[in-house]
């Protein structure tokens, strides 16, 4: 059986790159809701609703765990995929704990879709954690567009942030958390708008550290082909040409920062 995958785009395909590298002997079912993209502009009501059918979608292939590797879906729907169905479903949420363990005295700046800004679970989180009340939010809904139309030119992308960020001292943050896993594409341009001196995080290492725990208790680990699978809102890709290229960006990243 495989580990499903699930993101309102493309954005999830940044923690799969990495479930890839650390359980490359898995099977993947990754399912991008390209016809519902972006999430972080609609109405809770819309999202619950199409987390749910995906998530049936998938089951009827054949998974074994479910990754929600978007922050959104999971605030709004995580709750009531758990209920449905037994098998280890594992979500996205913010870094918002280990940002405030890792980050000393300056502020943290969370950026994410405005709907995940404003949910209850990102409140309930900065209420559990953010003690000291260093915590900023930011939305970037236009990332996730920028991501699904395949913009990296990094001239424009930093455009867009230092836009967005006028008015802010840069200087007062000592972390940024990308709470949007679409965001992730573009790393390495928030810390060049920030500068070395700010650490940029998201969580897409410790979701999969997480996953691959979950597997390894529960005996559901296994040696299989390594193989993806893609759709697009229920409609099976035939030619994966798309995504290779986003994993290709990825892995190009990864090795330059590894270098």
């Amino acid at each position: 059986m495989s580990i499903g995958f699930f993101d309102s785009g493309v954005g999830g395909i940044t923690v799969l790159a990495e479930a890839l590298k650390q359980l490359p002997r898995e099977n993947y079912i990754y399912y991008a809701d390209t016809d519902h993209v972006p999430y972080g502009t609609k109405s809770k009501e819309q999202v619950k609703r199409f987390v749910l059918e995906a998530a049936e979608f998938m089951v009827a292939q054949g998974i074994k765990a479910l990754v929600v590797a978007c922050n959104t879906a999971t605030s709004i729907a995580i709750n009531d995929l758990r209920a449905k169905y037994s098998f280890p479903i594992l979500g996205m949420e913010p870094a918002v704990k280990p940002a405030v363990e890792k980050n000393g005295s300056k502020r943290i700046l969370v950026t994410a879709t405005p709907l995940t800004l404003r949910e209850e679970k990102y409140q309930n989180l900065i209420a559990k954690f953010d003690k000291d009340h260093m915590v900023d939010g930011l939305a970037l809904p236009e990332l996730v567009e920028f991501a699904e139309n395949f913009v990296f030119d990094s001239n424009i992308i930093q455009s867009y942030l230092l836009q967005k960020l006028e008015g802010y001292d840069l200087s007062v943050y000592g972390t940024v958390v990308l709470g949007c896993t679409h965001f992730s594409f573009y790393k390495d341009c928030f810390r060049k708008v920030f500068g070395p001196g700010t650490l940029v995080i998201d969580g897409g290492v410790g979701t999969v550290n997480h996953l691959k725990k979950v597997l390894t208790d529960r005996g559901l680990c296994q040696d299989a082909e390594g193989k993806v699978i893609f759709y697009s809102s229920g409609r099976k890709q035939p030619d994966n040409t798309k995504y290779a290229q986003y994993l290709k960006i990825l892995q190009v990243a990864n090795s330059a920062s590894q270098a």
